[in-house]
């Protein structure tokens, strides 16, 4: 292909290819011994108890300022978005899904370690802040302590604490880590925990002031945070932390040669992320309510519109990589010629899976996504390879996704390409369609919706149109004509039947006309129109008969 990109040599295709960077004891789970302090499963291990650790001491501290019944309440309030939320960045994260350990501890960092490391410095700050407003100015500013700590402090301490989660998969998963939409999908993640443990703290708080000030039903302290928190700005984290995210995922499209830009965009992305936190947290306490809508309304929601925008943008994105930097593997015969056009489309994706579930069965179903997941990833592997130098494990990552594709090929390659063969869905025709001149349908909008005006007579009630149809005419038979003779009619109803016949019985319209005669000469008397025709013959006297010829 002329407009291929080019990059490192794809390796040569062979029936029976060998990978010679794939180590054979591995049993095809390419995992090279490594040391004792670099065991994939003690790192995995350790980082399990501490976010253990750390949710057992957020769930005391949570539990000690709300009481247990308050805890409940806020726990089960709090858990109703996150599934909508879990659901919608997966739903972005259809091209490449991140694996669901990443997303497990970006949820449970941000549920657990995020929210203990600002919950104690929040603290810390606020007492700090208090003390010295208290010590520096007259007694009633120290109120303000708090409204200041959670303008200034909060999205600071807060947005540092979930880009943890981020810079951990960047720096320790750097291979699931590929561009901008990566980064959204962990930052939504990771605020989507932190949101959750924070949910519970303020609706279980809310809820012990409305014991015991006696407020219930819509009135309550606990209804009105509950709309504010869960059913107002549910995104509210995730759109902060999604700065982060986007900054985090551009440093990774970056090359190892712009290191200047991947150090700078992911702090540009914490810095807008602390400034969009500050601006709502001050707009909540600081302003009245006409400054918090205002806020809300001219701010945040084009905001989040923007953002739903990037994510859509760069999802289509990821299908264009596909399809650019798959057709190298096709020329070498790694690929047949549908696939890179099944693997770049949706629909394709999802055609596939379904005829693998129902002809073969789940086991084939799985064996088609997997083959779509390590294609996908080969793609993104050439991609990175074109924009930046190959990195050292380059061929060893190449020979292994090549193998892996070359283990499902015979249950995943056909199925691709009937998917990819098969034509677009039709398009549904608009309704109501337009009726091909006016007065085309006289029967009023109820019985053909359109642009123009009912027929006066139509029936104007919200009842439906009865029908009139006609019943049609039956054609009347006529028989062919013999030269010059006029064409017979039947009837097809008896006379009298439905009113008298339209015409006589035998010839219908005037006898036709004779056919004309010879021209004469102008002045040319013409024959005398009284007397008998000459046959020749004399005349007869009346009473007598005639000569014999």
């Amino acid at each position: 292909m002329a407009d291929q990109p080019a990059g490192p040599p794809v390796p040569a295709y062979s029936p029976q290819p060998r990978f010679d960077a794939v180590p054979e004891p591995a049993g095809w789970r390419y995992r090279p011994r490594r040391a004792v302090w670099e065991s994939r499963a003690l790192r995995a291990t350790a980082l399990v108890l501490v976010l253990s650790l750390c949710g057992l001491i957020i769930l005391a501290l949570v539990r000690k300022q709300t009481g247990t019944e308050g805890f409940l309440v806020g726990l089960g309030l709090s858990v109703l978005p996150v599934p909508l939320l879990v659901a919608a960045f997966r739903w972005l994260d259809r091209v490449e899904p991140k694996p669901w350990r990443n997303l497990v501890f970006a949820f449970a960092w941000g549920a657990c370690a995020a929210t203990l490391v600002a919950l104690i410095a929040n603290g810390f700050a606020t007492e700090w802040l208090v003390t010295n407003i208290a010590e520096s100015s007259a007694a009633e500013e120290s109120a303000d302590a708090d409204a200041w700590g959670a303008t200034l402090v909060a999205p600071v301490v807060e947005e540092s604490a979930k880009a943890g989660a981020l810079l951990f998969l960047f720096l320790f998963r750097r291979r699931d880590f590929n561009g901008i939409l990566d980064g959204l999908v962990i930052a939504g993640i990771a605020a989507t925990g932190f949101a959750f443990t924070e949910n519970i703290l303020y609706l279980g708080s809310a809820f012990v002031s409305d014991q015991e000030f006696g407020h219930s039903g819509l009135r309550s302290t606990t209804a009105a945070t509950f709309f504010v928190r869960v059913i107002m700005s549910p995104f509210a984290h995730p759109l902060f932390t999604a700065m982060t995210g986007i900054g985090f995922g551009l440093a990774a499209a970056a090359t190892h040669r712009q290191r200047v830009r991947r150090v700078l965009l992911p702090i540009a992305g914490l810095l807008a992320a602390m400034v969009l936190h500050g601006l709502w947290n001050g707009s909540a306490i600081l302003g009245s309510g006409a400054g918090f809508m205002a806020v809300y309304l001219l701010f945040m929601v084009p905001a989040f519109g923007l953002l739903v925008w990037l994510a859509v943008w760069s999802r289509n994105h990821e299908l264009r990589t596909i399809r650019a930097y798959l057709p190298v593997y096709q020329a070498a015969g790694w690929l047949t010629a549908p696939e890179p056009v099944a693997l770049s489309s949706f629909r394709a994706r999802g055609i596939a899976r379904d005829v693998a579930r129902r002809v073969h069965g789940p086991a084939a179903a799985r064996t088609v996504a997997e083959y779509t997941a390590f294609a996908t990833s080969l793609a993104f592997l050439r991609s990175r390879a074109y924009r930046d130098t190959p990195g050292p494990d380059f061929t060893a990552r190449e020979q292994e996704l090549l193998h892996h594709l070359w283990q499902r090929k015979d249950v995943a390659r056909p199925i691709l390409a009937h998917a990819a063969l098969l034509p677009p869905a039709p398009r549904r025709r608009p309704y109501p369609v337009r009726p091909p001149y006016p007065g085309a349908w006289p029967y009023g909008p109820y019985a053909h919706p359109g642009p123009y005006a009912a027929h006066p007579h139509a029936h104007a009630g919200p009842y439906p149109t009865p029908s009139r149809a006609r019943t049609p005419m039956p054609t009347p038979a006529c028989t062919p004509p013999t030269p010059g003779t006029p064409p017979t009619l039947t009837h097809p109803y008896p006379a009298g039947a439905y009113g008298p016949a339209p015409y006589p019985p035998g010839t219908y319209g005037p006898a036709p006309h004779p056919a004309p005669g010879p021209l004469t000469p102008p002045g040319t008397p013409g024959p005398d129109p009284v007397a008998p025709p000459d046959t020749g013959t004399p005349p007869t006297a009346p009473g007598t008969s005639a000569p014999p010829p």
